[in-house]
């Protein structure tokens, strides 16, 4: 693995235990001042988050939704970018899942981009 993927990977673990610990107080290191995500919702564009601000109150909303939790199912990096396939709960069993990936893009050791899709039926 390359010194950029390596970067990227460890910018990626981290960012993915926000969400798997319900603790996004690593969010401002991780979040670039240009950072730019596509949420999955609403559908079936999803909605766009420009500036760090907007991306950490998003990331952090759904970090800390009560009754919620995620489960990671891959974590890949390649250079700048990254993918992680996911599974996201709010309540139990598969019923009360979706699955989804998101496409990151890291640069300096920040995320820039982060486009979000779900499985829909």
């Amino acid at each position: 693995m390359s010194g950029l993927s390596a970067t990227t990977e460890a910018v990626l673990h981290r960012f993915n235990d926000v969400f798997l610990n319900h603790d996004p107080s690593a969010l401002a290191e991780l979040v670039a001042e240009d950072c730019v995500i596509e949420n999955t919702v609403p559908a079936p564009n999803g909605a766009r988050h420009e500036g760090r601000d907007a991306c950490i109150a998003l990331w952090t909303g759904i970090a800390t939704a009560e009754g919620t939790r995620f489960e990671t199912e891959s974590l890949t990096a390649e250079g700048e970018g990254g993918i992680i396939l996911w599974r996201f709960f709010w309540g139990a069993g598969e019923e009360n899942s979706v699955r989804g990936v998101n496409l990151m893009k890291v640069k300096d050791g920040r995320i820039v981009e982060a486009l979000g899709y779900v499985k829909g039926s």
